[in-house]
């Protein structure tokens, strides 16, 4: 790249990789756009503003190769190296094979090659993304099960569990904005991490059917890079196989088997839910399991009910984002409902809300705490341990360190083990004897045993069946948040993010904030400071990672940390404040809405970004 007055153009160096990457691509309409807007930017008016437009373009689509992490590959659509397309996808499944074939490979040939199960959302680009991974993975000698049509994650980190196999993929970008898509890797059978016998690492290792954590992430993307030019790597016409309905109905079986059998009085289908898949695939499969938990008065919001990869109704199809409820909440006072669930569009996220007379509008969302204490509360007591309601030796209820203490506490209430982990399912689904996780940014396993994974299908039927449950004793989610409250004190949690331009921002605030730690924040003293970077599981409860804990008197706490997919600082408040009795509850809540405002103000000013 070289600077003018003008502003960006094009260098040789780039001109070329550009041209080297065109050619070596397996898709003739990013090829031809990429060589397109290559000629804009080396056009003859190159100072021109359309030509440096065009020239920074070709740059940012050649800026490296997009990075291939825990989370897989995630990026915006478009040619070139560092953007999401068939040639990126092609060369990611030609390095994941190769992975297989290291790591699964049978001592005995009798046992088979290894086995891949892949699935897909409907955003754009998608089932493509998922036929090329199928036919380079044939090609490669890895068996390849491509799920039938645009699914859930969820039913495809089942699918990895169910059908034992060594990995899976998932072609998906969550919630991300229309224009972005992904690739999420998932590990199990012979490539689940040992943790101790054969046998264990076969059936009951934690991590088996989990999304990768280092240090698979790394020698995965090492295999990816040491790939030809996409046009090289080999790809089948055929030789894998579409699975059929078998799939989706164990998974659907299982799932609306969590709750238990309907009760005989019928209390599950007197709930009025109303549900939004907010433009993805859950609908149909949300619906399903509901109605064959006996949740079966069920309206979907029309205007997203249908899968559309362009999600017309919303610009970030985040169930947490504000508006994006908004159509539901509407049907919802249309129908006198007693519940709004919501999944983000692919279904592993579960949004909640309730009616409640004292906001405006007669409904209020539950956070993702909220929802993960209520969820905790019923798994703790059993409510997830099948009719007879014992949990097993050595329960366990996680969630990540930036989600509130308040499951720590209902698992000491009720002898049960509690683990805090770095963010990310990855890492909750990994807690040994887990029951129940969750973090706050609406994520539930409510099944581990099903899905190693955060799941909002499952989450779903759990939370409409204990609705239905709690209805004939008088009472609601909301008297369950209540209880919890007075029993363990009203924690109240909320989060500053602050977006930057330059990233050095971030590392350099990082620094100041580790060498001039507070020592009182929104008037209580910070008791405990915890460079979680420099830490262990021994010290700080969790492996290392780049982030700053402060402990504050009377329970509250601050995370900071950089945002792993964004140019963001979040910081992660909470606030507690105790109960003196049930009268005392709307006093607690007050007082600690204004300390968490507080708190937030000045955290506000400390980042100074």
């Amino acid at each position: 790249m070289s600077a003018t007055s003008s502003g960006v153009r094009l260098d040789a160096r780039t001109a070329a990789r550009a041209r080297a990457w065109a050619e070596g691509d397996v898709d003739d309409d990013d090829r031809a756009a990429l060589l397109a807007l290559l000629a804009r930017a080396e056009g003859i008016a190159n100072d021109s503003a359309g030509a440096r437009e065009a020239a920074a373009e070709v740059i940012s689509a050649l800026d490296g190769d997009l990075e291939f992490g825990t989370a897989g590959l995630r990026g915006a659509l478009g040619p070139g190296s560092h953007r999401m397309n068939r040639a990126v996808v092609v060369r990611a499944a030609a390095g994941l094979a190769s992975y297989l074939r290291r790591h699964a490979a049978p001592p005995d040939p009798e046992a088979g090659a290894p086995l891949c199960v892949i699935g897909y959302d409907a955003r754009h680009g998608s089932a493509q993304f998922a036929r090329d991974t199928a036919a380079v993975m044939t090609a490669a000698g890895v068996r390849a099960l491509l799920l039938p049509r645009p699914l859930p994650t969820p039913v495809l980190a089942f699918a990895v569990r169910h059908l034992d196999a060594d990995a899976g993929v998932m072609v998906t970008a969550s919630h991300n904005p229309p224009q972005d898509n992904g690739y999420k890797v998932y590990l199990g059978g012979r490539c689940a991490p040992a943790t101790g016998s054969r046998a264990e690492t076969r059936a009951d290792a934690p991590g088996r059917g989990a999304q990768i954590v280092p240090p698979a992430d790394a020698q995965i993307a090492a295999e990816i890079a040491a790939q030809p030019p996409a046009r090289e790597v080999p790809r089948a016409e055929r030789g894998w196989s579409v699975l059929g309905g078998d799939l989706l109905d164990a998974y659907l079986r299982a799932v609306s088997a969590l709750p238990g059998p309907p009760p005989a009085d019928g209390r599950r289908s007197q709930l009025r839910v109303v549900l939004t898949p907010v433009h993805g695939v859950g609908g149909a499969v949300v619906m399903e399991a509901l109605r064959r938990a006996g949740v079966t008065d069920v309206a979907i919001v029309p205007e997203q009910a249908d899968p559309d990869p362009d999600f017309p109704t919303t610009t970030f199809p985040n169930p947490e984002e504000p508006g994006v409820l908004d159509l539901a909440l509407a049907l919802a006072r249309r129908r006198d409902a007693h519940l709004v669930v919501a999944v983000d569009p692919d279904a592993d996220r579960c949004a909640v809300a309730v009616p409640d007379p004292s906001r405006h509008g007669g409904w209020r969302a539950l956070t993702g705490d909220e929802l993960g204490a209520v969820l905790g509360e019923h798994a703790a007591s059993g409510g997830l341990a099948g009719p007879r309601r014992v949990l097993p030796p050595g329960a366990t209820l996680a969630c990540s360190l930036v989600s509130s203490s308040l499951l720590g506490r209902i698992a000491a209430a009720h002898g049960v083990g509690h683990a805090e982990t770095l963010t990310g399912f990855k890492w909750i689904s990994r807690a040994p004897g887990l029951v129940f996780g969750y973090e706050e940014a609406i994520g539930y396993c409510v099944a581990p045993d099903l899905v190693r994974d955060k799941d909002g299908v499952s989450a779903a039927v759990v939370v409409a069946a204990l609705a239905a449950d709690l209805a004939p004793r008088g009472s609601t989610l909301l008297s369950v948040l209540d209880e919890l409250a007075v029993a363990h004190g009203v924690h109240a949690t909320g989060q500053v993010s602050v977006r930057v331009e330059d990233l050095s921002l971030i590392s350099d605030a990082m620094a100041r904030l580790r060498a001039e730690p507070p020592a009182e924040l929104a008037g209580a003293v910070v008791e405990r400071v915890d460079d979680l970077s420099v830490g262990s599981v021994a010290t700080t409860g969790v492996p290392a990672t780049d982030g700053l804990r402060w402990t504050l008197a009377g329970g509250g706490r601050v995370v900071v940390r950089p945002s792993g997919t964004e140019p963001k600082l979040k910081c992660y408040l909470e606030v507690v404040e105790p109960v003196e009795g049930r009268g005392a509850l709307d006093g607690a809540r007050q007082r600690a809405a204004v300390r968490l405002a507080a708190l937030a103000e000045e955290v506000r000013g400390l980042l100074a970004l």
